[in-house]
């Protein structure tokens, strides 16, 4: 029989865990980052990314595999944004979400909460609001418990719904520019919700410690 871990050593295995999805999701900033400035006004600078820590003592061997293919895919369309090969970046992006996880990984919402995030950013880059809207909302609706890439992923709601008040304020037609103020309203409600999950979990982790 499997000994039960000691409280000491589940919390370093939570701790470790917590470690490689940051990581991944530096990456995935970064590469998103690089992307839209590459897509707005052509700047190609450089920039490092954080490569994700492998703890094979304590994570099982399925959900380093699954990690390791998100890294990947995500490295894959970093270089494609590097090169201003958006929709290639998209298509790679897209298949973190076909990733099979181990059942029950808490790490599985993440990973893909933080590719609807990066995905959303680059539709937005390509002009596909909707589109871009859609992942987000998916993304939100299927999450079942509050963190980090939840927050993230709202925020990310703020940017699209930004983006499309900036398009209805553009026409320059009154009811498009009404329409405008409630989206930016919307916006505004989406970066408070982000707001207020990673207030939740600070307050939470100052109790543990």
């Amino acid at each position: 029989m499997t000994p039960t871990p000691s409280p000491r050593r589940r919390r370093r295995r939570a701790i470790l865990r917590t470690a490689a999805l940051a990581a991944l999701a530096a990456v995935i900033m970064a590469a998103g980052a690089a992307g839209l400035a590459c897509s707005s006004d052509g700047d190609r600078r450089g920039g490092s990314v954080t490569r994700i820590t492998e703890p094979e003592d304590v994570i099982d061997e399925g959900l380093m595999i699954a990690l390791s293919q998100a890294k990947n895919f995500h490295h894959k369309a970093r270089v494609y944004m590097s090169d201003g090969q958006l929709a290639l970046a998209t298509t790679a992006v897209r298949q973190i979400l076909a990733i099979e996880f181990p059942a029950g990984a808490a790490e599985a919402e993440d990973v893909r909460l933080d590719a609807r995030a990066m995905l959303a950013k680059l539709l937005v880059a390509q002009g596909q609001l909707d589109a871009a809207m859609t992942v987000v909302d998916e993304g939100l609706t299927g999450a079942g418990r509050e963190s980090f890439f939840l927050a993230n992923l709202y925020t990310v709601k703020g940017e699209v719904l930004q983006a499309q008040a900036e398009v209805l304020a553009a026409t320059g037609q009154p009811v498009d520019g009404e329409r405008a103020r409630e989206v930016r309203r919307q916006a505004i409600l989406a970066f408070d919700r982000s707001i207020a999950i990673n207030e939740a979990l600070q307050r939470r982790l100052l109790e543990e410690r």
